[in-house]
Order: C-alpha cells, then structure tokens, then sequence
C-alpha cells in the first residue's frame, strides 16, 4: 500500500476524531437542557405534589404498663418493691385490605415543558379481627389502654383532594391530620370508638380517598390478604415494587392492574414487629408495588441515545466516501470530507431543538431529511455526477432510517446493531472482491495527472 493511500486513510481518521470535539458539545447541551428540564419537573412537582405511596391503615393502641421491680436496699438489707409506668403503643395490620383506584392523568405545563400528574379516586375497605386481650399473653392487669386510632401514611399530604371520612357501620369518623406514626412518616389518623380490650369485636372500615400526585402511585398492602386495582387512561404504565400485578391489561385506552398478595409473600406482620423499635422501619415501606406513570417520548433520552451512535455514523459515511474513490477513481479532498462530518454533527443538534417542541419523531424526520438535501446537493458536485450523488443519498436516508429503528427498538438495539455492522461488511467486501489495493495509488495518482493536462 503506497503513501498516498496511507496519507488519505490518516486523514479520515484524523476528520474522525476531531469532529468528536463538536459532538461532545453537542452531548453537553443535551444533558444540559435534560437537567433544566428535570428542575422544572421537580418545581412542578414542588407547588402541587410529589409521587405518592400509600401506607395502611394500620390500628395503633396506646398503653401505660405498670412494671414491678424488686430491689435491695444494702443498708438495711431489706427488699423493697418499686413501681414505674412505661409507655407503649400496639400495633395491627388489617385482617383483610382491598383498594380500587380510578386514576386520571393530565399535563402541567411551564414553558416548552410538561409535568404529567395524576388524580387517583381510591376506594379502600377491610377489616380488622383483633386477638383476645389484644395478644397480650402475661399479666394483663398492669395495662391501661388509651384511646386507639387508626393511621394512614401518605407520602405527600398536599395531594388529598377531598374531606376523609371513616365508614364504621353507620358511623362517619372525621380524620385529622397527621399520621402519629413515626415510622409511617406524613398521613392521617383516626380516633376509634372505644371497645372491650379483653374482647375486642372485629369491626369493617370503608374510606374514599382522592389523591394528587406524580410520576408514580404505590401502595404497601398490609392486610393479611390484599387486593388491589388500578385501572387509568394512561397507556404506557410501567409496573414497579416488589410485586409484579397477579393480572393486566394495557391499550391504547389506558390500563387496568390487579394485585393480590398475603402475608405469606409479604412477610409484613413479621416485618412490623421490628417497627415497634425502630421509628425508621424502611424495610416495612418499601414492600410496596405500584404504577409509575411515564412518557415513553422523552426526546432528551432519545437524543442521548442517538448520538452515542454518531461515531460509528460518521464513520460509515467516510467509508462509503471513500468505496466512491477507489472504486470510480474519484478524488475527494479532506476538506469535502470535513464539510460532510460537520453537516452529520449538526444533525444532532438539530433533532435535539427541534424535538423540544413538535416531538422526536417529527423532529427526526426534519432533521434526517435536511441533512441528507444538504448531503446529497454537495455531494452530487463532489463526486461529478448526479447519479451518484442520489445513491449516496439514499444510502444516507437509509442509514437514517436503520438509526431510527434502533432508537425506537431498545430491547433489540444491539441485534439490529450487530445486524447492520454485518451486513455493511458483507457489501464492503463484496464491492472489493476484485479490487487491487496495490494499485489504488497509482491509479489516482495517473488520475491526477490526466485532469491537469
């Protein structure tokens, strides 16, 4: 291989490797715009609600513990007993819990960005069955029970969109604010009707809660057995937590889910002993499952995504450059090499300004579709003919195209890649199956030489 094909291949990858400073510029206006537009999200979410998860209700019972001592006074060398009260609280998860949501969801916006929030309509029911003296299996004389309530964790309170009544039978209870509960963090709670502690009498409880919210609704199910549903106009759920729903049906209407889990899978009663002395208890909050609620058009992802393929891009255009000068005999100066790689950086920057206000998928199509008119109309004068120039072209579009699929393909972006590095070898290969490489130097170095006489 002669110096002239060697300087030319230099070149290339010279032009290759500094048109990488352009792209990472580009590529740090995009996470730069990602950012502001994750900040104006977190404003958004910080004047009406963040995301929500629901906890409970769990029944509190407050007690005063008598606790007998027997100590020894050393001096007189007598016993004497002394008195004390500890506090202490109960804790009971229901017997049965069923939620059935009905969520909604609408755009908020603020400038060229968009927050989605949704309203969820959540019926919650079930009933709780406590043991005989309340599991208390020693002395139970030395306790007094306070009044007990029920406690609801709410992740952001901001969001409850209606007064909380508590169905008891014909009874309506007001909730307050508050959950009461460390480890449940913000909430409601619910003073209870008192009740025989020896022989407490299951009871059914019922409330209606209307809850705002963003990017994602879950709940813990904390009944022995729990049931819950969620159906919403929104048709790209994504399912999240530690349990994946029993049932579901996703269209382009919206979405209907159904959970259905135990004690047996969850281990929460178990779990909620330990809460008792920790006033943390994240293991207990996070046995939850839920909906997160996303868009499955996030342009700044997508731009991220088409630009790590952009040095394979440019350098495939090179390539096909470079097949037209050995296989027509072509001269194509760097400089022409350089004018093209500029116009394939600009493309990212194009899509990711455009795509902030009519969407990606238009964009892309703008985008590709000015770069390859540019493309082609200078490259149908680099390479003296204009059927060449629509063949680059439409190579070009196809590469476009190919491109696209991958975005849009995630699951099977490494395939599709594998795939079309493949098959572009075989064609390389086989439109150089004949080719003297020896000679392409002398070839157009004789090519010179006739152009200038």
């Amino acid at each position: 291989m002669n110096r002239s094909l060697l300087f030319k291949l230099g070149a290339i990858a010279l032009l290759i490797l500094l048109l990488l400073i352009p792209l990472l510029m580009i590529n740090g206006i995009i996470s730069d715009r990602q950012q502001m537009r994750d900040g104006v999200l977190m404003d958004i979410a910080r004047s009406s609600s963040y995301s929500q998860r629901l906890t409970g209700p769990v029944m509190v019972v407050p007690y005063r513990k008598t606790v007998r001592e027997w100590k020894l006074n050393e001096k007189l060398n007598e016993r004497y007993e002394q008195v004390s009260e500890v506090r202490g609280r109960l804790y009971f998860l229901p017997e049965q819990f069923e939620l059935d949501g009905k969520v909604q969801t609408e755009l908020r916006s603020r400038g060229i960005y968009q927050a989605r929030l949704f309203h969820a309509d959540n019926r919650i029911s079930g009933r709780f069955e406590l043991p005989a003296q309340l599991g208390i299996t020693e002395n139970f004389a030395d306790y007094r029970f306070e009044p007990a309530y029920l406690a609801v964790g709410i992740n952001d309170i901001r969001g409850i969109e209606n007064a909380l009544k508590l169905e008891l039978g014909s009874q309506r209870l007001a909730f307050a604010p508050g959950s009461q509960v460390a480890w449940l963090g913000e909430g409601v709670h619910v003073m209870l009707p008192e009740q025989d502690s020896k022989k407490p009498a299951p009871f059914d409880f019922a409330f209606d809660l209307r809850l705002q919210g963003t990017e994602q609704l879950q709940v813990v199910p904390v009944g022995k057995t729990s049931q819950v549903k969620l159906a919403s106009n929104w048709p790209h759920p994504s399912f999240v937590g530690n349990f994946l729903p029993a049932q579901r049906e996703v269209t382009a209407q919206g979405f209907s889910a159904h959970w259905q889990t135990t004690f047996f899978a969850t281990n929460l009663e178990e779990t909620l002993r330990g809460c008792e002395w920790d006033k943390v208890c994240d293991d207990f909050n996070s046995r939850s499952f839920g909906v997160r609620f996303i868009d499955p058009v996030d342009q700044y992802l997508k731009s991220d995504r088409a630009i790590k393929y952009a040095l394979l891009f440019i350098a495939l255009t090179f390539a096909g450059f470079f097949l037209f000068e050995v296989l027509k005999s072509l001269a194509v100066h760097p400089i022409q090499y350089a004018l093209v790689g500029v116009a394939l950086a600009f493309f990212y920057l194009l899509l990711l300004s455009l795509s902030e206000h009519i969407g990606f998928g238009l964009a892309y199509l703008l985008s590709a579709s000015a770069c390859v008119l540019l493309i082609g109309f200078y490259v149908c004068h680099v390479l003296r003919s204009i059927a060449h120039g629509l063949g680059f072209s439409a190579g070009l579009a196809a590469l476009y195209g190919l491109l696209y699929g991958l975005l849009s393909a995630e699951d099977y972006a490494l395939l599709m890649g594998s795939l079309l590095l493949f098959g572009l070898l075989g064609t390389v290969m086989v439109l150089t199956r004949k080719l003297d490489w020896y000679g392409v130097g002398k070839r157009k170095v004789q090519f010179d030489l006739e152009a200038v006489q």
